[in-house]
């Protein structure tokens, strides 16, 4: 361990036009709010260090440590669905690049560090809430077994933002395998940049994806990479009932990360057309939405490729096309191979995807709890005295009766007995998500009372989320109507 970051920096090598360089802004009076020890030790870094003034210092982007290049990265993107030829890093710099105990090139990226060449008029500042947020979600989705960018630590700054009223200021360190995004080759793309592109897809095989490398078609199997890694990861959020919210092209990690955590929730109620985003008036990003939101921002990523792929425009469209179209294949084995797993189905028999598809219209029907639904299914598969549990969460406790019969029907030509069941049920339907009126609370205990108590408690909770707790049990359970939060905000 060592107090001198091991940077060993790869973007910042890259034709400058990619990025911007600039250093965080001092701030006035850091404090530190939280070190993820954990993931310090994984870089390599002392998380002692980490809590030490030096180290608060750094975290707060006071002080830039040695070796650091700091940059602001470049990109455009499609913002619900209107492009924008120049967007960048307006509130983010990225300090340099780790390598982890694994191996493994990691970012490590201030977020809320002040003005950059891409702020577009903004502070480039964040608030203290949506630093609490990101920090309780991305670490929830990383123990729920997600891709994710990390939180490293979270800083209070001492001085205030000008949001709707005034607020605490604070800086999230944070984590990623790259902070490259579709929208990164849309802004090359965007200025016909083809040998900037071909530079950015180079990059990004040698950084994400060294085998492709070595293959006839370099760039098309960059393309089927990204494209699987993507409907994989989508397929996850659905699992567990993740919105994120904001599917801007710019918020898409070509690493297959989930990235960029602003107005995102879990659902409580299961209902497909579910959104949180205040500024999401359509319901483009709804979580019924999120797959095929996926496959067209990925079918931005393919245009900006179409040079790179063939010298024929047709040639290059219809090898784009063919990677395009093995998304629905990787989403459908990842998300009903997820689903039959939840319900302890092994998936062997042609109907197993129609009856679980039949269990979401059911919850859907009688707004049954989405994750309490499928860990109290947990109990039920053990055996019928489990059924009550269940059956409370329907307005119609017969639906779920009708169902359960032919679920029942169905576990009895698996191999599993019905304890080993249970066990493997628990290991994919969590009992604690980070529920919106949860992440609300602290947020309200640390925005207006400086009390960070029950911020950590919650983190602690959800590091284990697959277990029960007994004493936190009120975590698991849905808002009543009183606490329902029915809108997210952005985080700028």
């Amino acid at each position: 361990m060592t107090h001198q970051l091991p940077f060993d920096n790869s973007y910042a090598h890259l034709p400058e036009r990619f990025y911007a360089r600039v250093a965080p802004a001092s701030v006035r009076a850091p404090r530190l709010i939280q070190v993820n020890a954990e993931l310090a030790r994984h870089l390599g870094i002392d998380p002692q260090w980490l809590s030490s003034p030096a180290g608060v210092k750094m975290l707060a982007g006071r002080q830039v440590p040695e070796a650091a290049e700091p940059i602001a990265m470049a990109y455009a993107g499609h913002q619900f669905g209107q492009f924008v030829p120049q967007l960048g890093d307006g509130r983010a710099v990225l300090l340099g690049e780790i390598i982890d105990r694994d191996g493994t090139r990691r970012d490590l990226q201030l977020k809320g560090s002040g003005r950059t060449p891409f702020s577009r008029g903004g502070d480039g500042r964040a608030a203290l809430g949506p630093v609490l947020r990101e920090y309780v979600v991305s670490e929830a989705m990383a123990a729920l077994g997600i891709p994710t960018t990390r939180s490293l630590a979270a800083v209070a700054t001492g001085e205030e933002v000008a949001r709707e009223r005034m607020l605490p200021g604070a800086v999230l360190a944070r984590v990623a395998s790259s902070h490259v995004r579709v929208g990164t080759f849309q802004f090359l793309a965007a200025r016909r940049d083809v040998d900037g592109v071909r530079i950015l897809a180079n990059y990004v095989i040698q950084r994400h994806y060294p085998e492709v490398a070595r293959t006839d078609r370099p760039y098309v199997e960059l393309l089927n990479r990204v494209v699987a890694r993507q409907a994989e990861l989508v397929a996850k959020w659905l699992l567990v009932g993740f919105i994120h919210g904001v599917m801007n092209t710019d918020n898409v990690s070509i690493a297959g990360e989930t990235i960029d955590y602003g107005p995102c929730a879990f659902m409580d109620g299961y209902d497909p057309a579910t959104v949180f985003s205040s500024i999401d008036r359509q319901g483009r990003y709804a979580y019924g939405r999120q797959p095929g939101i996926a496959h067209w921002n990925l079918t931005r990523l393919a245009e900006t490729l179409l040079p790179l792929i063939a010298d024929n425009q047709e040639e290059a469209v219809l090898q784009a096309e063919e990677a395009l179209a093995a998304f629905e294949t990787h989403f459908e084995a990842a998300y009903h191979g997820g689903l039959l797993w939840k319900i302890g189905l092994s998936g062997l028999l042609a109907e197993d995807v129609a009856l679980v598809g039949d269990l979401l219209k059911t919850m859907a029907d009688n707004r049954a709890d989405f994750t309490l639904t499928f860990r109290r299914l947990c109990d039920a598969a053990a055996g019928p005295e489990g059924d009550e549990g269940v059956r409370a969460l329907f307005d119609d406790p017969a639906a779920y009766e009708q169902w359960a019969v032919r679920w029942r029907q169905r576990l009895q030509a698996e191999p599993q007995d019905a304890v080993a069941r249970r066990s493997a049920m628990r290991t994919v339907n969590p009992a604690f998500i980070p529920r919106n009126h949860r992440i609300e609370a602290v947020i309200d205990a640390a925005v207006e009372r400086d009390d960070l108590g029950p911020f950590d408690e919650l983190v602690a909770v959800l590091a284990r989320p697959y277990e029960d707790h007994p004493e936190f049990a009120r975590y698991a359970s849905p808002p009543e109507p009183h606490e329902r939060v029915s809108q997210m905000f952005c985080g700028t």
